[in-house]
């Protein structure tokens, strides 16, 4: 299985570069927010977001070149995404994230919500000083949609009337948007044309499905050690995803555990067994390639280079991670 480290080869110096900044874009003032910061940019998650629109400043940039604009891009779309999981945490009641205590844990819930709100800040005012009304209307979009889904997420929670398409529309908001929307936004830097735009614009939508899908069959499959949280989370929160959704066609009395919200002992555990020994897992690999593939034939528009190649490679390394 291909790492993410060796795909992201052609922008390693710009991810080291972008780690470093991003410590003292958010805490240089605040001990207390610089003490966050350090705990959630030191906490070796993959930097797969601000990575993608790295890559793809390379490969749109006149002589494949990265400008500061671009650069301030790719801090600005990782600190839009810790923001987010920032506050995700707090509602979900998390205590880990990547293995590591979560911010509301170690630091509490008052400095978390303080520090996701400061992030969200934080990235307005520098997205503001990127002086590209586009850019700054797409990524103001995707702090939209993230709200968008954390409440879609919150008003569905044990609701087993939910259908495919709202569990897609629910993963858009929370994850794809992010992706999607930023990825454009660095081809609008690069001033690509507009239907190249799009193009980058569905790559990240799609690959961004295909990430969030792969995640919810991992919290069903994958040791605790490898998610760094607890597996079956999301059920046990009532956050019902694509294998539990096949698996309620298949199996009429996971809907009965779900309703009572796994309320007698055991419940959970029945609940996650009915969905392994249905075909709820197959499917959502399914539904994830379709997605991946659908990513890989938008990138396939543009002129090849090192750092495109990079980008369809990635399609195959989300979807490993699900295997």
């Amino acid at each position: 299985m291909t790492s993410a480290t060796s795909l992201f080869a052609p922008v390693d110096a710009d991810l080291c570069l972008l780690t470093d900044n991003l410590k003292q874009l958010v805490g240089a003032r605040h001990p207390i927010l610089y003490a966050a910061a350090e705990h959630l940019f030191g906490a070796g998650g993959k930097r797969l977001r601000p990575a993608i629109v790295l890559l793809i400043s390379r490969a749109t940039a006149p002589d494949f070149e990265i400008s500061s604009r671009h650069r301030r891009l790719a801090e600005i779309t990782e600190m839009i995404h810790t923001a987010s999981l920032v506050h995700d945490d707090v509602v979900d009641e998390s205590e880990l994230r990547r293995g590591v205590p979560t911010v509301h844990s170690s630091f509490g819930n008052r400095v978390a919500v303080l520090a996701g709100d400061f992030l969200f800040a934080q990235s307005s005012w520098y997205l503001a000083n990127l002086d590209n009304l586009e850019v700054v209307k797409l990524l103001s979009q995707v702090i939209m949609d993230l709200a968008e889904g954390e409440i879609q997420q919150g008003l569905n929670r044990f609701d087993t009337g939910t259908t495919l398409d709202a569990y897609l529309e629910k993963s858009y908001y929370k994850t794809a948007s992010l992706m999607a929307n930023s990825a454009q936004a660095a081809g609008v830097l690069s001033e690509v044309p507009e239907a190249t735009a799009t193009s980058l614009y569905n790559y990240g939508r799609h690959i961004g499905l295909a990430f969030q899908i792969v995640d919810d069959l991992l919290d069903f499959t994958a040791s605790m050690d490898a998610l760094g949280k607890p597996a079956g989370s999301d059920l046990k929160s009532g956050n019902l995803t694509a294998p539990v959704l096949y698996a309620l066609e298949e199996k009429p009395y996971l809907e009965v555990l779900i309703e009572r919200e796994f309320a007698q002992e055991g419940d959970l555990e029945q609940a996650i067994a009915l969905v392994l020994a249905s075909n709820g897992i197959e499917r959502s690999r399914e539904l994830a390639t379709h997605h991946a593939q659908l990513a890989g034939q938008y990138m396939a528009q543009l002129p090849a280079s090192e750092s495109r190649q990079a980008l369809m490679s990635l399609t195959d390394y989300v979807l490993s991670r699900g295997y």
